[in-house]
């Protein structure tokens, strides 16, 4: 049975920092590509980062270009995500997602085999 279990979400303020981590349990993590994604309220979730273990590519979206960094300990089955300088705008639930996929990871969260429950992340102004 595969798990995915996030943490270290939070209230923060508008410029701080929060590292989120996504404990995965139940697969190869070798041959799966990590994924965060968020929902805000109201909106369709969407894709933040990807991590592919194959080649160690990582992939996000635009809007949090030099601000976040996906990484992940292989060992330990478990991919974080460090968020800086954080904008009001970031607020909503993030996901961890996992695809048995090897290569580069999608985009789209339908794709996706498995999900976290999510944990909230609050940024004030």
């Amino acid at each position: 049975q595969v798990q995915l279990v996030e943490s270290g979400g939070g209230l923060v303020q508008a410029g701080g920092s929060l590292r989120l981590s996504c404990a995965a349990s139940g697969l190869t993590f070798s041959s799966y590509a990590m994924g965060w994604f968020r929902q805000a309220p109201g909106k369709e979730r969407e894709f933040v980062s990807a991590i592919s273990w194959s080649g160690g590519n990582t992939y996000c979206v635009d809007s949090v270009k030099g601000r976040f960094t996906i990484s992940g300990d292989n060992a330990k089955n478990t991919v974080f995500l460090q968020m800086n300088s954080l904008k009001p705008e970031d607020t909503a639930v993030y996901y961890c997602a996992a695809v048995f996929r090897v290569g580069v990871p999608p985009g789209a969260a339908y794709e996706y085999d498995y999900w976290g429950q999510g944990t909230q992340v609050t940024v004030s102004s």
